[in-house]
């Protein structure tokens, strides 16, 4: 009784003592539940966003007929997207008429536009027809040589095969070259018959031409529809440069352990040039005793230095050095000629041509960009893709980035066009260290092959890429 009125009265009810361990324990869960949440408080997903944390039946209808609106919706995207695919212009085109013309015809009882739209109607369910089956055939793409050189002729084959039970029909197949397109009448075909047609592929000037994806057209005579389906990849064909070959560059030019010796002299080197006098610094191993006891003072060796063969050709690519684009196909034949020699008599070898310095840059980009010299089909494949730019290095920006970042260079060669002048071309030279032979090699098809010295500087005009060899060869005797 005191317990119950001391409730009612709202006093506190009395502490119980710690042995009451388990009835608190009991207690306890009941307290932490209090403190949960429901299922969806708190949660923040599509359902929410729609309902709220509604879940009763209104809820669950409106998301069942959410969730169905969605699929119905893909549904029909997908029938359009199919749709779209193969309805050309002209076919939208007749789709807006046809009803229009229907629907006119017969509300001003004009009984032509009538028959206009029952015709439109014919050719739409024609040209459905078209559409109808699908190709039972395999078709390959061929190219028998990867790589070609410019005006050198060079093919693609398709190959047919009917791989099905029945004849089939005629189709069209149509079979992007480069920027145009090639297009073969594939007859009918029997069961497990092939047919093979050849293509031709235009290779007059250097590059990368893309040939495919081969792709089957279904159309209707008149171009309401058309189906395409793609058959194989797209492979390259690269179009290198023309080359020429020219006498090793190894006489008169390049002076290594192999070579000649230069006139500069070494304190250790290989080959031996004369005695000298000892001089504080020399070193012990190098002194001839039998001179010196001869003559009483101490003698040491001198040798002359020799060098590793390193080549450099650095290609401009600045449109203000040529005049005209043969005068620019003329140096990248050039390079490439110049490139394939020094790999052919694996020597050390270094091509870089002129890097492009972005429309909206605020200031030139100096740098270079180095061309692969792994093997002369590398070295091919990078010269048949560079073009002249506007905003490329120059001549003298391109021999002053290379003359920084290549280091024991022996020959360099300084392959332009004929607006560079001499006096550009002297100052292109004074970028590499002492001792650099550099050879400037002007493509200018105006004039007469010739060769000229400027101030230690070889300057060869070529006209024509034959020229090339003996003008290498009048340069490396002078």
């Amino acid at each position: 009784m005191a317990d119950r009125a001391t409730e009612g009265n709202g006093a506190s009810p009395p502490r119980t003592s710690r042995k009451q361990g388990p009835s608190t324990a009991s207690t306890a869960p009941a307290r932490f539940d209090s403190h949960f949440t429901t299922g969806t408080s708190g949660l923040t997903n599509a359902r929410t966003r729609i309902v709220g944390e509604r879940t009763g039946f209104l809820a669950d209808t409106v998301i069942a007929g959410v969730l169905l609106g969605r699929a119905v919706g893909g549904f029909l995207r997908r029938i359009f997207a199919r749709v779209a695919a193969v309805v050309t212009a002209l076919g939208w085109s007749m789709l807006i008429v046809v009803p229009l013309a229907l629907v006119t015809g017969y509300v001003i009882g004009w009984i032509e536009l009538v028959v206009v739209g029952f015709a439109g109607v014919a050719l739409v369910a024609i040209a459905v027809i078209y559409l109808v089956g699908r190709s039972s055939i395999q078709i390959g793409l061929n190219i028998p040589h990867h790589r070609v050189v410019a005006g050198d002729p060079a093919s693609g084959e398709v190959i047919i095969s009917n791989m099905s039970r029945r004849r089939t029909l005629g189709v069209t197949i149509e079979i992007p070259v480069g920027m145009g397109l090639a297009e073969v009448a594939l007859p009918s075909l029997r069961k497990g018959a092939s047919f093979t047609h050849n293509f031709g592929i235009p290779t007059a000037r250097r590059g990368v031409i893309p040939v495919g994806p081969v792709r089957t057209v279904r159309a209707d005579p008149i171009g309401l529809v058309r189906r395409e389906l793609v058959w194989t990849d797209v492979q390259e064909l690269f179009v290198h440069p023309r080359t020429v070959g020219i006498p090793s560059m190894s006489t008169g030019f390049i002076r290594d352990l192999e070579g000649n010796p230069t006139r500069d002299l070494s304190n250790n080197d290989v080959s031996f040039h004369a005695l000298r006098e000892y001089m504080p610094g020399d070193e012990r191993r190098n002194i001839h005793w039998k001179s010196t006891a001869r003559t009483g003072t101490y003698m040491v060796r001198q040798f002359e230095e020799t060098r590793r063969s390193h080549l450099m050709i650095a290609l401009s690519l600045a449109s203000a050095d040529y005049a005209t684009d043969d005068e620019f196909e003329l140096a990248v034949s050039v390079t490439g000629s110049l490139g394939v020699r020094a790999i052919r008599d694996t020597r050390t070898v270094t091509v870089v041509a002129s890097e492009d310095t972005p429309q909206f840059a605020k200031r030139k980009v100096f740098a270079v960009r180095l061309l692969s010299t792994l093997t002369r089909t590398r070295l091919l494949d990078d010269l048949a893709v560079v073009e002249h730019t506007e905003s490329a290095l120059t001549m003298v920006d391109v021999a002053r980035v290379a003359g920084e970042q290549a280091s024991g260079v022996s020959v360099a060669f300084l392959v332009c066009g004929s607006r560079v002048t001499r006096q550009q071309l002297r100052a292109a030279s004074t970028k590499f260290g002492m001792g650099v032979e550099v050879v400037a090699v002007v493509c200018d098809p105006e004039s007469a092959p010739g060769l000229r010295r400027i101030a230690g500087l070889s300057v060869l005009t070529i006209g024509y890429l034959d020229d090339l060899k003996q003008s290498l060869a009048r340069a490396a005797a002078a």
